[in-house]
């Protein structure tokens, strides 16, 4: 039989066969799943990836009631938690912070039946996380140290730093000893947790307000972020004396790492800001976990801040890059710290007297110092809303209570006495339970106090300028810029709370 050559009139295509063509039109029908839900299932893949490889290593650990998997657990939904409350938006209101979701879902997983049983973190796993988010959130304090600042320190910023600060601690420590029945030293411990501002709240805030041209003729928001680190290194100085850490013995150990820093690793080496941010981190570490090892527990924290100064002065324009990178071992470490420290208190073991009178404490320390901030300043050259503005942005509290909150808790673990065991659970309880409502308080009442410095510095500009003042260019350029529309102003203040409130944290 004579076949068909290729180009014969009479020759037949072979036509694929029927489940080849089949698949083709199924895959054209159906194409591959990209965007969001491809990002959702690589991460999913990823994760369950992830824990087999670990479980397979560790074993019973990674299951419900092992360290691993408690630890997990709570890393998640603290994220979770974080990022739902984040997404809460009223109208007319500032937005929930997110620590109030890492802090709710560590309470969760604590107080409601069975999960509890499930989810297991052993204490000195705890304590060990907490530590180190310690040394993170103290290295990133002494980073955000401007020398510059500190050159140009007039009176009413020591004053700012020093005064509303040791005011509150003290009336705290007074209130809760004869309250609360606390020892004198507990007292002031308590006081001094407090007493620290939060510059996670401040910092950002204030640097949207630079950008935006408020405040900037009079220096505010230099004033207060110049002042707050050293309101917070006060803080920490005092509550670290109180509980009977070596401060010479942390600042020299500081002093000698530090000035190793400024040596080592040196510029010519590749990757030097990654090497930098490492040995810095892991010197910081280092430093608060061996503090413990040689029984000064807590010099370890003033010897962090002053090596990560020393540092970032030697480092001057290079040290930005190693503190976003540390800023981002801050983003791990965030959802750990605020989950455990939700996770450390029980609902069911919890006082109403003791709560009822914590929170009386709490008022009464932050009444006193909002009238000392208002007085501090009150010869400083600010107008009426200026002063309240800069009384209440004094007021928030945030990631210094929560890094050394349950230090004290964790030292009187570590002795076994169950009375001093009660005391830190009494400070732990009042420092984290108040936090959140204060915080969007503050941050509800430093809005309006925002919009009346707006309005208040628009009205200074034109009265300083005169009906016949010229467009912007006539303008010098540090300048208070124009008050903007009223759609423009409710613009840019929904943005002013969005963008800050990325950074809480």
């Amino acid at each position: 039989m004579e076949e068909k050559k290729e180009g014969d009139p009479g020759a037949q295509e072979v036509s694929p066969p029927e489940s080849s063509s089949c698949c083709v039109d199924l895959r054209e029908r159906c194409p591959r799943p990209r965007g969001l839900l491809n990002l959702l299932v690589t991460k999913m893949c990823l994760l369950a990836l992830l824990y087999g490889v670990v479980w397979s290593i560790t074993g019973p650990e990674c299951l419900p009631g092992g360290n691993l998997f408690g630890i997990t657990i709570l890393f998640i939904s603290a994220v979770l938690g974080g990022k739902l409350v984040g997404m809460i938006q009223l109208p007319t209101l500032p937005p929930f912070p997110p620590l109030l979701g890492m802090l709710l879902a560590g309470l969760v997983l604590r107080n409601v039946p069975y999960v509890t049983d499930a989810v297991y973190i052993d204490t000195h796993w705890s304590s060990a996380l907490r530590n180190i988010a310690l040394a993170v959130i103290l290295t990133r304090a002494g980073l955000g140290l401007d020398p510059s600042a500190l050159q140009r320190l007039k009176a009413v910023c020591v004053r700012l730093a020093i005064g509303p600060c040791l005011v509150e601690a003290c009336m705290v420590a007074v209130v809760s000893h004869f309250l609360l029945h606390l020892p004198w030293v507990w007292g002031f411990i308590l006081g001094f947790v407090l007493a620290a501002v939060s510059p996670a709240v401040v910092v950002p805030s204030m640097l949207l307000l630079q950008k935006e041209g408020y405040g900037v003729e009079k220096g505010i928001p230099t004033l207060l972020m110049a002042a707050g680190s050293f309101d917070d290194i006060l803080a920490i100085t005092g509550f670290s004396t109180c509980l009977g850490m070596a401060f010479s013995t942390g600042v020299v150990a500081g002093l000698i790492l530090g000035a190793f820093l400024c040596w080592f690793p040196s510029d010519d080496q590749e990757d030097v800001v990654v090497r930098r941010a490492t040995m810095l981190l892991g010197l910081s570490v280092f430093s608060v976990f061996f503090s413990h090892v040689v029984g000064f527990a807590g010099a370890g924290g003033l010897s962090t801040l002053v090596l990560s100064f020393l540092a970032a002065l030697a480092w001057k324009t290079d040290k930005a890059p190693v503190a976003a990178l540390v800023g981002r071992s801050w983003d791990v470490f965030q959802p750990l710290l605020f989950g455990l420290i939700g996770a450390e208190i029980t609902i069911a073991k919890l006082s109403v007297r003791t709560v009822g009178l914590g929170l009386a404490c709490i008022v009464l320390g932050l009444i006193l110092r909002l009238l000392v901030t208002y007085l501090l300043v009150h010869w400083a050259g600010f107008n009426l809303r200026e002063k309240v503005f800069i009384a209440v942005a004094w007021l928030p509290k945030a990631t210094v209570q929560a890094a050394i909150g349950s230090k004290a808790l964790d030292m009187a673990r570590e002795g076994g006495d169950e009375q001093l065991i009660g005391y830190g659970q009494d400070v732990l309880t009042m420092n984290q339970g108040a936090e959140p409502s204060l915080r969007r308080a503050v941050r509800l009442v430093q809005r309006r106090s925002w919009s009346f410095m707006r309005l208040n510095s628009a009205k200074e500009r034109s009265e300083r300028e005169g009906p016949g003042a010229g467009p912007e260019e006539e303008r010098g350029e540090g300048s208070v810029p124009p008050s903007p529309s009223s759609s423009r102003e409710r613009h840019t203040r929904g943005q002013f709370w969005r963008r800050g409130r990325t950074h809480f944290n």
